[in-house]
């Protein structure tokens, strides 16, 4: 019994056994895990909501776009990182290996403190060039610089974890999601409810718990001596490693750079809606969150596995994992979809009492739900292909989704519908622009996957790569 619950935390060799049992031991508690970091920012906005009020809500999700363009170094890191760890452990490269965390935990620390030299003192011009609303603008300040003021502890959790799910271990990082909720929610009630500290509670509970995640992440790596070394010498920056990460991670850096600049225009036009709008759009995008945690988890799950099994010379393993993966996000994706059509009201309640907001937030679940099936497709697909370490379809189709199709889509649409009750346009035009840009990134991440090209980009070379 003692050794099954050491084996749960350990890591897992993705490369044997079969691929849907590999695959579901991994996803599941990856799953839990997503479903319990998003609790993170949605405990805060049903808290803040509730206690605060729907000027305070829509505070916080004003500054969501910035905060995503200013941590797209941490995307580009992370994304390399959890290539390359997967790989190498793959082909049981362990000095490659240890260096590759090593040289993410030293670029990781670098890029904190250029965020927070950068971030803090253009927090309010940030603000102002999204046209942020000025019912909001001061709670939506001192939300963004005490989330910048720690954002260290939110770039280690997420490079530190990614390092533990490379090596094919997702129970872990469960463990210390499920202990960091617990604790953001009492630490959210404590600051907010008791001590009435407003948006400045509910961030100062998210940056203690993120802390506290990335210790115990830390903690577990140090202790997981059989697998990998960490130490100062790992920590030295490596010319090679830190080129190859870069290259691999850029092109997911420049993706979110793209996404996250599209979302500031598009902040910009749902702040120019009014706060009754920003508010019903966070409620509705901390729902999103939930409803994507499955597609973004199988996408995690098959970009291991293919990572593992590219490093290891197994390329017939793929194809096989492909097909399970597809049928466990579809059917997933289809079973979310219907309990969004059924239980949207009670899910917008659950942040406002304002009527109008909630009847809005309802009409804007039903136009996104068919969505969550196109997204099922883009991410297994291009989970498959950034496991391989082929990371630039997903830049070039996130330019051609976001600058193309989604902001230019939204604006237009917006321009088209102003009314006297929407002076600044229907806010459907923000969700219907969105709805359209995923179903062609499903198309063309499946058009991508099908070139083929994928195949011949691991780092691990064999001389011969299979068909």
């Amino acid at each position: 019994m003692i050794q099954k619950i050491t084996n749960l935390f350990s890591s897992q060799d993705m490369t044997v056994g079969k691929p849907m049992t590999c695959l579901l031991r991994f996803s599941i508690p990856l799953l839990i895990g997503n479903l319990a970091q998003q609790l993170y920012s949605t405990v805060d906005s049903i808290i803040v909501g509730q206690y605060v009020g729907d000027r305070a809500l829509s505070a916080i999700g004003t500054t969501l776009p910035i905060i995503n363009l200013l941590l797209v170094l941490f995307i580009a890191i992370s994304t390399g990182t959890s290539i390359m760890v997967a790989q190498y452990f793959g082909a049981k490269e362990r000095d490659r290996l240890s260096h590759s965390v090593g040289n993410a935990i030293t670029l990781i620390l670098a890029s904190s403190v250029i965020i927070m030299a950068v971030g803090i003192p253009l927090s309010g011009s940030l603000l102002k060039l999204t046209n942020t609303p000025t019912e909001t603008y001061d709670l939506a300040h001192t939300y963004l610089v005490i989330i910048l003021a720690g954002v260290a502890f939110s770039g280690l959790y997420n490079i530190l974890s990614g390092v533990l799910r490379g090596l094919g271990n997702s129970v872990y990082p469960l463990f210390v999601l499920i202990t960091a909720s617990i604790l953001n929610i009492f630490l959210d009630i404590y600051f907010i409810a008791n001590l009435h500290m407003g948006v400045g509670g509910a961030a100062l509970a998210t940056i203690i718990s993120q802390a506290v995640s990335a210790i115990l992440c830390l903690l577990k790596l140090l202790r997981m001596k059989d697998t990998v070394d960490i130490n100062i010498s790992m920590l030295i920056p490596d010319g090679d490693l830190v080129s190859q990460l870069m290259r691999l991670g850029l092109p997911s850096g420049i993706t979110q750079v793209i996404f996250s600049m599209s979302m500031v225009f598009v902040q910009s036009l749902t702040n120019s809606m009014g706060y009754r709008v920003v508010t019903c759009t966070t409620a509705v995008m901390r729902i999103d969150g939930f409803a994507m945690m499955p597609n973004f988890t199988f996408g995690m799950a098959i970009a291991t596995f293919v990572g593992q099994n590219i490093g290891a010379n197994k390329l017939d393993r793929i194809e096989e994992g492909r097909r399970d993966i597809l049928k466990i996000s579809l059917t997933t994706s289809v079973i979310l979809v219907s309990l969004l059509l059924l239980l949207g009201e009670n899910l917008i309640r659950l942040f406002t009492s304002t009527e109008d907001i909630i009847n809005l937030g309802v009409r804007q679940i039903r136009i996104l739900a068919p969505g969550y099936v196109a997204m099922a497709v883009s991410q297994i697909f291009g989970g498959i292909m950034r496991g391989a370490g082929d990371t630039m379809p997903s830049m070039w189709i996130s330019i051609i989704t976001t600058v193309c199709i989604r902001v230019p889509l939204a604006y237009i649409w917006a321009s088209m519908t102003r009314s006297p009750m929407y002076p600044a346009g229907s806010p459907d035009a923000l969700f219907f622009s969105l709805l359209i840009s995923w179903v062609i990134g499903a198309i063309l991440n499946y058009m991508w996957y099908r070139r083929g090209t994928w195949k011949e980009k691991s780092l691990i070379k064999y001389g011969v790569i299979a068909e």
